[in-house]
């Protein structure tokens, strides 16, 4: 009796692992995308800032000609690129067919976690 219940017992205390497993992972997907959207919002307010004040002090400065008038938005641009791409995957275009691919993948490796 006692191996019985030393069965479900590690089975039950494996599933509770498990899930506390998948929860902390959605947390840190969460944090990740959080992380990332704070970065697009800095990298936004940052960029309009530097071209409202560099179109009120000098309009000259954003002369297609002239390289520093764009080269924050460039560079910092390819950095939110990057960042994207590490947090969305290289998947970035979510199309429906794509959606209904990953949330069947969801359901059915969640289905085998709690078996």
């Amino acid at each position: 009796m006692e191996r019985v219940n030393k069965n479900n017992q590690d089975s039950y205390s494996q599933k509770e692992f498990k899930r506390e497993e998948v929860y902390f992972r959605a947390e840190k997907r969460l944090k990740e995308l959080k992380g990332f959207y704070w970065h697009l919002f800095w990298y936004l307010a940052v960029n309009i800032f530097i071209i409202v004040s560099s179109l009120i002090i000098n309009s000259t400065y954003f002369n297609i000609g002239h390289f520093n008038a764009y080269s924050t938005v460039v560079f910092w641009g390819i950095g939110i690129g990057i960042h994207a791409i590490t947090v969305f995957g290289k998947n970035i275009v979510f199309s429906k067919s794509w959606e209904d691919r990953q949330i069947q993948k969801f359901i059915e490796k969640d289905k085998k976690q709690w078996e």
